[in-house]
């Protein structure tokens, strides 16, 4: 079979190591090679290179190298299998969001502003006790808004901090849903993009909280209303955000997010590691040999489910 790659030294070094009943060619941010291919790689392309990508001829199949596919869903010729790779980052991510917590936590955010004003500010002994502020995971009450891969990693990552873990999934009544963002410390949301989800934290949605509950979104940045997020954050209701998506991205300068000081932004890089790249090379040879010996790779994508 003939594979399109990205011109990049970990998927050249697939070529220069041989994968049995594989060619390649590369593309490159600018330039897609001619001529028909059995299958594509993507690799945080834009729109125009998918695109062409996505229309090769006798195209049989697509492997994008991320967990969403809100990018790519509905643009492929009918018959071409489209696959996700959520199992490349799914550790990551839910590391990501662990941190996250456990900075808003310790107030690592507020430290670090303290650090650039070069204030020392230690809790004195009198505001030390009952309440300085800063808390542990242990016993608070944490909702999982989605249950995938990464909602699973994450359930096992937070209950050595003592965390009660609880889910809401796409099959949770409403009553039931309803009932666990009322008891949440946090809410973490790990939902795709779809029309279903889009905005599904609103007012309404945000109202339902208690006073001094976390929001941490390391989904995608269109599951939340921004003004109704700024309003429960301006208003003191939500103790704050960490936020590692945002609607729209890259987040603009001149939004209030950026200044709210019970806010942590981090640049939609929850998946990020030094060595995705190397990792992402090692899961397209998986893949290739696995088309090769005839089994069904990983990460085939229903195209009746939403992601």
């Amino acid at each position: 079979m003939h594979v399109l790659l990205p011109d990049l030294p970990d998927f050249r070094a697939l070529a220069d190591e041989g994968v049995p009943g594989a060619t390649f060619g590369f593309y490159t941010r600018e330039h897609v090679p001619d001529g028909p291919a059995d299958g594509a790689v993507l690799w945080f392309v834009p729109p125009p290179v998918r695109a062409q990508l996505a229309a090769r001829p006798g195209l049989s199949w697509l492997l994008t190298l991320t967990a969403g596919i809100d990018h790519v869903q509905g643009q492929l010729p009918p018959g071409v299998a489209l696959f996700n790779a959520s199992r490349l980052h799914d550790r990551a991510v839910a590391v990501h969001a662990v941190s996250l917590m456990l900075s808003a936590s310790r107030r690592l955010h507020a430290y670090r502003d303290a650090q650039h004003a070069r204030t020392w500010a230690a809790p004195t002994p009198v505001t030390r006790l009952p309440d300085s502020g800063l808390t542990t995971l242990d016993g608070r009450q944490v909702v999982l808004w989605g249950y995938g891969h990464i909602g699973r990693e994450l359930d096992g990552l937070l209950r050595p901090f003592g965390a009660n873990v609880h889910t809401i999934r796409s099959a949770t009544p409403r009553e039931d849903r309803d009932r666990l963002l009322a008891l949440a410390d946090w809410v973490i949301l790990l939902l795709p993009s779809t029309p279903d989800t889009q905005h599904i934290v609103n007012a309404d949605t945000l109202a339902l909280l208690k006073p001094g509950a976390w929001l941490c979104n390391v989904g995608r940045g269109t599951l939340i209303d921004q003004d109704a997020l700024l309003a429960a954050l301006d208003g003191g209701h939500l103790g704050g955000a960490s936020l590692d998506v945002t609607d729209p991205e890259p987040l603009p300068a001149d939004h209030p997010l950026w200044t709210r000081e019970n806010v942590i932004l981090t640049p939609h890089i929850a998946s990020s590691t030094g060595d995705l790249l190397r990792r992402g090379a090692r899961l397209t040879r998986d893949f290739i040999l696995d088309l090769d010996q005839g089994h069904e790779p990983p990460g085939r994508v229903d195209p009746g489910r939403t992601y």
